[in-house]
């Protein structure tokens, strides 16, 4: 009986490092310095950077949808796959909706500085695998758009950018709603699965989300008057057709293919070294080999 229990102590110490990584939050601000350094070492440098954004969600949903859908999804995620999760971040774009109470909206010059300021300094404190996980439409020409400046000038550092809330999946409960654009039923569903005390579904249909077809343009024409001209209510969709079920599926859908790419840039050692290299050759182009 004797060496059984100093069995299992033995093997409760070997162990406890490990059970002690495990115990790490991924959540930035929650950890200490020390852990951090833990932190950063256990997930191998990887760092997840959720973008939202504080703007209108209809009559019904929070101004920080956005910020609270994609951040519950990557804190998820790092559940799964073990990532170090960054604070609250919402400086993107939102020129769109500056008509709507509650907006903040900052300049383009701002959102680009602050983003790489905030990229350098996850860089700084040992992320140099920065996956930025969007989960503001808005952003998505915004966020490729940083990426690809990134190789502007050199860096220790490498910058991934995933899209927003996947609406796919085997299995996915069916929606009721042919047109869901913001929202709607798919984003009402997903803050009912997060937090649905947030969520006032008996105001879902105090306005309209419907198209108005304000603009008669062909297709291949861009202008930024778009989304106002059709949606002038900031809502695109309908929210009362919302369920927890379809939410549910669609947070967690969207937690493991977030899991997925951490797992997929933890592996990666290609990136950063034809980064290097890039940044090498961009240096003296005339020596470039044609």
């Amino acid at each position: 009986m004797r060496f059984r229990y100093l069995f299992i102590l033995c093997l409760f110490l070997a162990l406890s490092p490990y059970l002690a990584a495990q115990q790490l939050s991924p959540n930035w601000e929650e950890l200490t310095g020390p852990d951090f350094v833990k932190a950063i070492h256990q997930a191998q440098g990887t760092c997840i950077l959720p973008i939202g954004i504080i703007e209108k969600h209809g009559p019904q949903l929070p101004l920080g949808t956005d910020l609270l859908n994609v951040r519950f999804a990557s804190l998820n995620a790092a559940k799964l796959e073990y990532a170090v999760v960054s604070p609250e971040y919402y400086f993107g774009q939102i020129f769109e909706a500056r008509h709507e109470p509650g907006t903040i909206a900052y300049s383009l010059s701002t959102q680009l500085v602050l983003l790489q300021e905030t990229v350098n300094e996850l860089g700084r404190n040992g992320c140099h695998k920065i996956l930025i996980v969007n989960g503001h439409g808005g952003n998505n020409s915004l966020l490729p758009l940083f990426a690809q400046s990134q190789l502007a000038s050199p860096h220790d550092y490498v910058v991934y950018v995933m899209g927003s809330i996947p609406r796919d999946g085997a299995g996915r409960p069916s929606q009721k709603s042919a047109a869901d654009l913001h929202a709607g039923e798919a984003e009402t569903s997903a803050m009912l699965a997060n937090r649905p005390d947030l969520v006032h579904m008996e105001r879902a249909k105090s306005e309209s989300g419907a198209d108005q077809h304000r603009l008669t343009l062909p297709s291949s024409i861009y202008t930024g008057i778009w989304w106002y001209a059709r949606f002038p209510n900031h809502y695109a969709g309908d929210g009362s057709t919302a369920t927890e079920a379809l939410g549910e599926f669609d947070q967690k859908n969207w937690s493991h293919e977030i899991a997925e790419a951490v797992k997929a840039i933890k592996a990666d050692e290609e990136s950063a070294r034809l980064q290097k290299e890039f940044f090498e050759q961009s240096q003296h182009p005339i020596d470039t080999p044609q």
